[in-house]
């Protein structure tokens, strides 16, 4: 593909990137911004295809779990493990009220209150109108909105990067380990289109759009928290280059009235959780109840789960904070060097905002692998696209390698996770 810009696909370029790719993109009109979306979309739905081949072979060693499977395991049962069984419970019986309490320690019992009602709540109105079970219509939306979010994921990042950069990107992406989870009865791929959908908005200062979408990322998945500063790192940058830019005080108003917006996205499902209940912690108590101790502690559990990881080590107590040192710095050092220059503010302001929220709130664990989705921008970095002046080299060898090296991943994460036999696994 030859360009007189000298995209990221052909060579050097001596004006800013994100200025000479997307110059180029629009010249090239809306047959290229298709033809890029057919190769997203072809290319995610044969890696999820690859998923359901594994989720088939991987049902066959699946035995009866009663409260999941019913009587016998079909391949469709695969897709309503562990939170997908969550998620149908609300679909079909909703939210507990008043809260469940143990009667011994007086404290909040698991309940559905942990798990955000977008996704549940447009199952259930699929499963009204077409009369499909829960299994089916579940997988079905997660497999439209990973494939929807693939594609905006490509529009977005290819504005920035180029279209090679950004077809590899999402290749990598849809054959991340955990990324089967996109097809199961789970938010990841609901969350992930609405985010992509998000950070689009904002590159492109549509600030109408990125109020509505951070209301509606806030009914979806626990991840509102650090679009706030991403949101407020844009408008301190809008408000900086105002007169360089032109910015009308019109639009000021309207950036700030999306920081507002986005901050509240960022509470809404917990103030619902209040309203609805009556108790102003539903929320946080509800989550405490999946925490190590009954409570929600910042950072410790990483150092605890480090610490565990390197546990047949001698000296693992030394280990395991090294080894947590060395995630810290690898994902700082990812996103703040010069190899991530054409990602943009937004973009490596997210890959700073979500690890660090996510070490506040989080026990890590194996949910871990799911979370890091939404880390897509840094696979930019890792298939060298994101430097300002350098192509990426070895692109295909190096999307190859890591879509192999995923799917075998992959193939260990469906067999260690959603593979059980009791009474030995989780649960009995």
């Amino acid at each position: 593909m030859t360009s007189p810009a000298g995209s990221p696909d052909t060579g050097r370029d001596t004006r800013p990137a994100a200025t000479s790719v997307g110059t180029d993109r629009r010249r090239r009109g809306p047959a290229f911004a298709r033809s890029l979306t057919v190769k997203v979309a072809l290319t995610y739905l044969v890696l999820r295809a690859v998923s359901a081949l594994l989720l088939v072979l991987a049902s066959r060693d699946q035995d009866v779990m009663l409260d999941w499977t019913g009587p016998t395991v079909e391949p469709i049962d695969m897709t309503v493990l562990w939170d997908g069984s969550w998620y149908r419970n609300v679909a079909l019986q909703g939210y507990p009220d008043p809260l469940p309490v143990d009667q011994t320690t007086g404290r909040v019992t698991q309940n559905a209150w942990a798990f955000y009602p977008l996704f549940p709540l447009l199952a259930r109105m699929l499963m009204a109108a077409t009369g499909l079970g829960f299994p089916v219509v579940a997988s079905t939306l997660a497999l439209v909105a990973g494939l929807g979010a693939s594609i905006l994921m490509a529009r977005l990042l290819a504005e920035k990067v180029g279209d090679r950069v950004a077809l590899g990107a999402v290749a990598v992406w849809a054959a991340f380990p955990a990324s089967v989870s996109l097809q199961l009865a789970y938010t990841e791929s609901l969350a992930m289109l609405v985010l992509c959908a998000l950070l689009w908005a904002l590159v492109r200062r549509s600030w109408g759009m990125v109020a509505g979408l951070s209301l509606l990322l806030g009914l979806t998945r626990p991840i509102a928290v650090p679009v706030v500063l991403v949101v407020a790192v844009s408008v301190l940058l809008l408000w900086r280059r105002r007169r360089q830019q032109n910015v009308t005080r019109g639009e000021l108003l309207a950036a700030l009235a999306a920081l507002g917006t986005s901050a509240v996205g960022a509470v809404l499902w917990p103030l619902i959780a209040w309203q609805v209940t009556g108790s102003r912690s539903a929320y946080t108590d509800t989550m405490a109840a999946w925490r190590a101790g009954g409570e929600i502690t910042p950072l410790k559990p990483w150092l605890g789960m480090s610490q565990w990881a390197f546990r047949d080590f001698d000296g693992a107590a030394v280990y395991g904070p090294v080894g947590l040192a060395a995630l810290v710095t690898t994902i700082v050092v990812l996103t703040c060097g010069p190899w991530a220059t054409r990602l943009g503010p937004e973009l490596r302001v997210w890959c700073l905002a979500y690890p660090a929220y996510l070490a506040f709130v989080l026990d890590p664990f194996t949910s871990i692998f799911r979370y890091a989705l939404p880390l897509f921008p840094l696979l930019v970095v890792v298939l060298g696209g994101g430097w300002l002046d350098r192509v990426a080299r070895h692109l295909a060898v190096r999307v190859g390698f890591l879509v192999v090296a995923g799917t075998v991943g992959q193939a260990a994460w469906i067999w260690k996770l959603l593979v059980y036999h009791p009474p030995s696994d989780y649960p009995p």
